[in-house]
């Protein structure tokens, strides 16, 4: 069942609906904060905090795009090992 989601980020608050499971919610909520204590300590500027919350954004889509190649990259290796393990199976129409 979707419910809202409230989030204080920067002063500012965010409120969103989802019906994912609360763990996840506080999980990705987390990952999010973290994020943006990273940016901040590694950025010496100060920034506003929208293009803050753009840069961590940006940092997780980064990982994210990473971790989706790096996962097509591992299902092509199985699916290669796989079709190389099965050629080695007699067919039985031999």
């Amino acid at each position: 069942m979707e419910r809202r989601v409230d989030v204080h980020l920067f002063g500012q608050e965010f409120s969103f609906y989802t019906d994912a499971p609360e763990e996840e919610v506080k999980e990705v909520i987390g990952m999010v904060r973290r994020e943006l204590e990273e940016e901040s300590q590694s950025i010496r500027t100060s920034l506003p905090s929208n293009k803050m919350l753009v840069l961590v954004c940006l940092r997780i889509a980064a990982r994210y795009v990473e971790l989706e190649k790096r996962f097509e990259r591992f299902r092509a290796k199985q699916e290669a090992s796989i079709d190389k393990l099965i050629s080695k199976f007699p067919t039985g129409t031999e």
